[in-house]
């Protein structure tokens, strides 16, 4: 019989539908019911590509033996933490205070009829190992726990742990100055970090990190951007990047970036097109443009929407083993190939190596590029890449005859403009109008979808709309329209982009303390309010948030702005500048702050040179490439024919110049490398 999920929209939701447990979704239904029943609650948080929540679904939560156990003793609730990441950003922290560990998924807390957490984990295994105890043992000794401590639990009066939680929000500091030396000390903290053998930072697992690679390109150290550009590199020629299909898992498990966790989000790849698009642009290396065009080509096959937008994640698992879609036997690559492809295939991709996973399989990497084989082989360049694409075509072929990875078919706002801000800048970089429109394309539908009465919903599933937007989605959209202004100027997207900045303000800002918390002033009442800066999985919204409020501001000369900006730079700045190891976008908006938060406003038949020299020369400037005969701003637009750019910023706006050179000359200079 199918339990309360049954007709839930989140596909995470409904993987557990026919679980013999009891299932509540987060509601007041729930907590009704824990209060009526004198039960605690059993949360539990994953998401739907997560493999390990797929394993503990498997073990426990479909054992009816288990189950009885957990519907006898708990009130369980089920939560997908890509629908409601307040509530994962709460209880992860809970874990960490709890356990006194990193947390992850399934994420399994225990708490009150309150909310309140007083006991955390995150994967249990059904009976003891991995010097882990069994859930079945874990249910007994929690709901023991709980009955012999429950009045003083259930105490409106039992605050330790929510202090505890309150005690880690940022506090201003008189005195707090907002210089570059937290960015000089990231940079030396990411160097001394640097693998220079397989790139990245640290050691297994490794994870993408976009926003650190991007803060390391817009160094003026032409040794930082080598570390980006050499891990980017790196990261493409693993199998973290599907090198038959396109697009990137979440991460590596080991150092070489060669067996990924298969999953993959849409919230890596977003960002990670705009990079590579970047790289190209940088070294005019062909490898980093067929990566962006190869995730590109992924994205609209497999994960676009009728509707416009775009899906949230395809799984780790397919048949119930991971990584099973992907991986290859000797003798699939020698029926699918023949000839110069099945040779491309051995020399290319790494089949004339020993199997790289789970003892009798291949997974593709690019041990050689196509230009690397013909040198070897002394064949001619065309030929060597003709092969190769070949044979990945016709892998690819083969391979789409298996079951594939389920899609978890939501859509996301925050996701969304990330994958629309990635799309916008890759088509700037490359010159791609078609990836250019897409990305217009998935902003209008956003604006269609997710914005109603002046707020942003944060979830569309089955044709509905639902959840109130957080701060992620109106900052991540945000600086998805500056994307999208930087290309293709248009009143109607100004006029957008100042109504999300003034929403933004208005339901998020602490006017008094600084920063913007994570959910909006009427959104439900939890244990916590929080107001995050480290960046996770995804960038930091109240960085992010500063970055997009400076851009504006500077362009619309709107103070007000600036100074909310300000108000948490300051606030944060408390933090980061004595320890700045996880402030990436804090540190880049930081870097914008300290430069003047520097807008060029071009105009004319050069404008697209003029924005690609400032990329490469002063990439903290914002560039806006205006449509000749429109007015900016209250900027007038020069003669027809004319090229012509201005610098605005926190300083006011300088007089507009005819000669880039002069430009330079003017302001850019000042912000060049």
């Amino acid at each position: 019989m199918p339990n309360r999920l049954e007709n839930e929209t989140s596909p995470y939701l409904r993987q557990h539908k026919d679980n013999p447990v009891d299932w509540y979704p987060w509601g007041e239904e729930a907590w009704e019911e824990a209060a009526r029943s004198s039960r605690p609650v059993l949360l539990s948080i994953g998401y739907a590509a997560c493999h390990w929540c797929h394993v503990m679904a498997h073990e426990s939560f479909e054992n009816p033996e288990t189950a009885a156990l957990m519907n006898r003793h708990f009130v369980n609730i089920k939560v997908d933490r890509e629908e409601r990441p307040d509530l994962d950003a709460i209880y992860q922290t809970a874990h960490q205070v709890l356990a006194r560990r990193g947390g992850g998924w399934p994420l399994t807390v225990f708490l009150t009829s309150r909310k309140v957490p007083f006991a955390a984990g995150t994967y249990f295994p059904p009976s003891s190992r991995f010097g882990l105890p069994g859930f079945a043992e874990v249910l007994e000794r929690i709901r023991s726990f709980y009955d012999e401590h429950r009045s003083s639990l259930e105490s409106p009066d039992n605050r330790q742990i929510v202090e505890a939680l309150e005690s880690l929000s940022p506090k201003r500091a008189e005195g707090t100055t907002l210089s570059s030396a937290p960015v000089e000390v990231f940079r030396a903290h990411l160097r001394a970090l640097f693998d220079s053998t397989d790139g990245g930072f640290g050691g297994a697992p490794k994870f993408p990190h976009a926003q650190g690679l991007s803060f390391l390109l817009d160094s003026p150290e032409p040794s930082d951007r080598e570390m980006a550009l050499f891990t980017l590199k790196k990261m493409a020629r693993g199998g973290i990047f599907d090198q038959i299909g396109g697009g990137f898992a979440r991460y590596s498990v080991d150092d070489r970036w060669e067996i990924p966790h298969f999953e993959k989000m849409l919230y890596d790849n977003g960002p990670l097109l705009g990079l590579y698009a970047r790289a190209f642009l940088l070294t005019g290396e062909p490898f980093f443009r067929r990566v962006a065009e190869m995730t590109v080509e992924w994205a609209m096959r497999e994960m676009r929407s009728p509707e416009g937008m775009y899906f949230s994640s395809r799984d780790a698992d397919s048949e119930g083993e991971e990584g099973r879609f992907y991986r290859w036997r000797r003798e699939e690559i020698d029926r699918a190939l023949s000839g110069p492809e099945r040779t491309a295939a051995y020399a290319c991709l790494g089949f004339d190596r020993l199997p790289n996973f789970e003892g009798a399989f291949w997974h593709p990497v690019l041990a050689r590029t196509a230009q690397e084989w013909a040198r070897e082989e002394n064949l001619p360049p065309e030929e060597a890449d003709a092969a190769l694409e070949g044979a990945r075509k016709s892998l690819f072929a083969l391979r789409s005859g298996r079951i594939p990875p389920a899609l978890d078919d939501k859509l996301l706002t925050s996701w969304n403009a990330l994958w629309a801000r990635g799309l916008l800048e890759a088509g700037r970089h490359l010159g791609r109008e078609d990836w250019l429109k897409e990305g217009r394309e998935v902003n209008l539908a956003i604006a269609r979808y997710m914005w109603k009465e002046g707020r942003l919903f944060a979830v569309r599933a089955k044709g509905v709309s639902r959840l109130s937007g957080y701060l992620d989605d109106y900052a991540f959209l945000l600086e998805s329209l500056e994307e999208e202004l930087s290309s293709h100027f248009s009143e109607e997207t100004l006029s957008f982009a100042q109504e999300v900045a003034r929403t933004l303000r208005d339901l998020f800002e602490d006017r008094m303390e600084g920063g913007f918390f994570f959910t909006a002033q009427d959104h439900e009442t939890l244990p916590v309010r929080t107001k995050p800066g480290h960046d996770q999985s995804l960038p930091s919204g109240n960085g992010s948030a500063v970055r997009g409020l400076l851009r504006l501001g500077s362009l619309l000369g709107e103070t007000e702005w600036i100074e909310s900006a300000s108000r948490a730079l300051h606030l944060f700045g408390a933090t980061f500048n004595v320890r700045p190891e996880g402030f990436d976008t804090f540190l880049s908006a930081l870097s914008f702050w300290n430069a003047g938060a520097p807008v060029a406003l071009l105009w004319g038949p050069k404008a697209e040179v003029w924005q690609r020299e400032t990329v490469l020369s002063a990439p903290l400037v914002w560039t806006v490439r205006a449509r000749e005969g429109s007015a900016v701003a209250g900027k007038p637009s020069p003669p027809s024919g004319t090229t012509r750019g201005t610098l605005c910023g926190s300083f006011g706006c300088l007089l507009p110049v005819d000669d880039d050179r002069e430009l330079f000359k003017k302001g850019l200079k000042e912000h060049a490398r």
